[in-house]
């Protein structure tokens, strides 16, 4: 038995054809979707990777400069011969660990200066650059330490001493005793200030053009997925309706 009144009509969309708002069918002509621009200054790759390599060779070489710095500033062990041993002339001082502390301190502010600069000549460099910079800083720290131990005090003691003669006070070689505290001061603090400089001032991303979309999908439901009160479509009357 099947029940019909000509007083009513449902529009029905065959099963064969998708409805006007059915949001899994293909967008309309007239709408797509806008991709986020990129800004015409972005590297691509390759130009990436030449920027990786300037940054990484400037920043090592930068080191030379902090291994000058350490040897000019770093504090002197003073040493003292009796013919048989060499010994410490002050036995309590702190400029032993002096120099490890005045090479962390150059070596961070280093960091600071380097990524400052790196930061503010390519802002729109990607992982690339950041990698040149930490790769560089860490050779850096390795040539500057270096650097330091070459231009210091020779490490022959006993032959300074024989020298230098008995009850003559004269310097200890130029040492890091905690090598890799300080070797990677420059590198962390570089990395650091980098990632805060572009959270703070680093480009944004343009969010993407979702107007196309809109008023497509912002239309009333029609066709028999339509609720009581979803829009203009004719829907049956309570009492119209009649058993045949």
């Amino acid at each position: 038995m099947a029940w019909h009144d000509g007083t009513v009509t449902a529009p029905l969309t065959p099963p064969h054809q998708p409805g006007p708002h059915d949001p899994w069918q293909a967008p309309p002509s007239g709408s797509h979707l806008v991709p986020s621009p990129g800004a015409p200054d972005d590297p691509d790759t390759a130009t990436e990777l030449r920027q990786a390599a300037v940054v990484a060779v400037l920043v090592a070489v930068s080191g030379i400069a902090l291994g000058l710095l350490w040897l000019w500033l770093a504090p002197r062990v003073p040493l003292v011969s009796d013919d048989t041993a060499v010994f410490l002339k002050n036995s309590e001082g702190e400029e032993a660990i002096g120099a490890d502390g005045t090479f962390v301190l150059l070596a961070i502010g280093f960091g600071v200066l380097s990524a400052a600069l790196v930061f503010w000549r390519l802002r729109r460099g990607g992982v690339l650059v950041v990698v040149g910079l930490a790769l560089g800083a860490l050779l850096a720290s390795l040539i500057a330490w270096r650097v330091g131990i070459w231009l210091g005090p020779s490490s022959d003691v006993v032959g300074r001493a024989r020298e230098a003669g008995q009850g003559v006070t004269f310097d200890a070689p130029l040492e890091l005793h905690t090598v890799w505290v300080a070797v990677l001061a420059w590198p962390f603090a570089a990395m650091g200030i980098h990632l805060l400089l572009t959270a703070a001032f680093g480009p944004r991303d343009v969010e993407p053009d979702w107007s196309g979309y809109s008023g497509y999908y912002g239309g009333p439901v029609q066709g028999p997925l339509a609720g009581p009160g979803s829009g203009s479509g004719a829907s049956p009357s309570a009492g119209g309706g009649g058993a045949g």
